[in-house]
């Protein structure tokens, strides 16, 4: 028998809860940007939108019965949804990286619409989503 901390222990327990919370506020976040603030997503946007929105409705699935067997499923999405988050995060920071997967109509990919900080970006809090969802699952993937 292993003697966790009582962190460690607590987000082992509520893993799926935290997940879904952290996909909600994402969610939340990405209708807000859209639909009230009227920023128009980018390519990069969508792909990302594309990986954290089914994520809701999964892990809610999830929570609603307690079935760690769906961390499987939401593991590779929120893997695969992160790479393209830190990939267009990088496209915003780094002038190089434009010209590799250029935008090639409606809003360019290397748009700000916010910068908070100096490095806080639409794509920066998209990543921190994904990571977060990642890391909680994978510390969750067997309760205990």
């Amino acid at each position: 028998m292993t003697n966790e901390s009582g962190m460690l222990s607590l987000v082992r327990k509520y893993s799926l809860y935290m997940a879904w919370f952290v996909s909600l506020v994402a969610v939340g976040g990405s209708l807000y940007f859209s639909e009230i603030a009227g920023y128009v997503p980018c390519k990069l946007c969508w792909f990302q939108r594309i990986f954290m929105y089914p994520l809701v409705i999964i892990l809610g699935k999830a929570c609603y019965q307690d079935d760690r067997k769906q961390i499987g499923y939401v593991l590779p999405l929120s893997i695969i949804g992160g790479l393209i988050s830190l990939y267009h995060y990088m496209e915003q920071k780094i002038p190089g990286m434009a010209g590799l997967m250029p935008c090639t109509s409606g809003v360019p990919c290397n748009t700000d619409y916010i910068n908070w900080l100096g490095f806080i970006t639409i794509p920066f809090l998209a990543l921190i989503a994904f990571s977060l969802i990642t890391l909680i699952l994978w510390i969750g993937r067997v309760r205990s």
